[in-house]
């Protein structure tokens, strides 16, 4: 089956659709690789292709298209607000295998949103309603959207939804806080419920699904098409495989401490740079670390030395200081603080 078989299969119904959330500089190409070996997702978001008058199509993105390396459909994304560039964007992208654009409403940034881009223009309902025109006459195959619940207040929510269906939209992912609640508060599923409930098309419940017990709560609580999952994908890569296992009734795989380190090493060497500096790769490690270690145990102590690594001897070290062993580890997010959470720029769901 082509992908865009199997993606058309997917809106149509049956099992939930479980999609990787788009998160820049974390989910690319090799984070694809190695999320594949663990089961993977249905559906691959790339990072969002930066869209202004002058932009070009960023080479490292679009190879998330061109060497697919999960076999499954793959979405782009874009984020803008210029019509004639975003349109002219959508006519390229639509020339290599993808099987829908998206267009980003909900990133948070403030970087992002100040400039009128992201979840910046849900301030502006009918500067939205006339992109989404344009978009869908230039975008012939699946058009679909990931949006926030409102830029500082869901009151907009109502007038967003009529306008999602006004332009016949194939998917609409909803992340259930407004923009500036970031990913403090608790998530608003009664919203997204509110969306599956009234538009014509899938819909897609995205925020704080961190264990597969959650996922099938938020299911049923918003009666969502499937889920869109990022932090807790990055935390625990087993995720949607045990998600799955949770659909069968089957016994969960539950990983040990031991496994945990081993998803640490290969994805320290899988998102491994050519030449670049030991200290610099550390420091990448560090935006994945921010989710993973959330997990891993209570007190913020792992996170609080795992930051100050500066050597991969070091950061294995603190590794296997608290994962060298057989006990099991279910991943779930220990409550520290938020702020531990809100460190990087871009979409973190």
């Amino acid at each position: 089956m082509t992908t865009v078989a199997s993606f058309e299969k997917m809106l149509a119904g049956g099992t939930p659709i479980l999609a990787l959330a788009p998160m820049q500089d974390v989910t690319d190409l090799p984070f694809w690789k190695l999320m594949t070996a663990y089961g993977g997702a249905d559906v691959y978001y790339t990072e969002y292709f930066r869209v202004h008058a002058s932009s070009t199509l960023d080479k490292p993105i679009l190879r998330s298209i061109t060497e697919n390396p999960t076999g499954r459909p793959v979405i782009a994304q874009m984020i803008g607000n210029d019509i004639p560039a975003l349109v002219r964007t959508a006519r390229e992208l639509q020339k290599y295998p993808i099987v829908a654009v998206d267009l980003n409403l909900g990133c948070p940034a403030p970087v992002v949103y100040r400039k009128c881009a992201g979840g910046g223009l849900l301030r502006d309902p009918d500067r939205v309603d006339s992109i989404l025109g344009a978009l869908r006459e230039a975008v012939s195959i699946k058009f679909t959207v990931k949006t926030r619940l409102g830029f500082d207040s869901t009151d907009v929510f109502d007038q967003l939804l009529p306008i999602f269906a006004k332009h016949s939209l194939d998917l609409l992912t909803v992340h259930g806080r407004t923009v500036k609640e970031m990913y403090r508060s608790e998530v608003h599923y009664d919203f997204i419920a509110q969306a599956a409930d009234i538009l014509p098309c899938p819909v897609l419940a995205n925020g704080n699904v961190y264990s597969a017990q959650k996922a099938v709560d938020v299911l049923e609580r918003t009666g969502a098409r499937g889920l869109m999952i990022g932090r807790g994908a990055i935390r625990n890569p087993w995720l949607f495989h045990q998600i799955r296992q949770q659909e069968k009734n089957e016994t969960l795989f539950v990983p040990c401490g031991q496994d945990v380190l081993r998803y640490l090493r290969e994805l320290f060497e899988a998102v491994r740079l050519p030449d670049f500096k030991e200290i610099f790769h550390v420091q990448k490690m560090k935006k994945y670390m921010n989710y993973v270690g959330l997990g891993i145990e209570p007190t913020g102590q792992f996170l609080h030395q795992i930051r100050r690594a500066t050597t991969e001897a070091d950061f294995f070290r603190i590794c296997e200081e608290f994962l060298d062993h057989d006990q099991p580890m279910p991943l779930d997010p220990f409550p520290i603080a938020l702020k531990e959470t809100d460190l990087l720029a871009g979409e973190h769901l």
